[in-house]
């Protein structure tokens, strides 16, 4: 029970930091210019993994 929790945390926390990236509120890197390709992905991804988490423990 408790580990569902946990992980739904960590799930949470992983979507606000892949959000907050693909939106540009944090870097990546120290090097704006290396920018990889998969960081346009965070835009979608993020706010989806935070849906899933929130979803998930509504249900537990």
């Amino acid at each position: 029970m408790i580990a569902a929790y946990i992980d739904e945390f960590i799930m949470f926390c992983a979507g606000l930091w892949m959000t907050s990236v693909g939106f540009g509120y944090l870097p990546l890197s120290k090097n704006p210019a290396n920018r990889l390709p998969l960081v346009r992905h965070f835009k979608w991804m993020g706010p989806l993994l935070l849906v899933i988490a929130v979803v998930l423990a509504a249900a537990s």
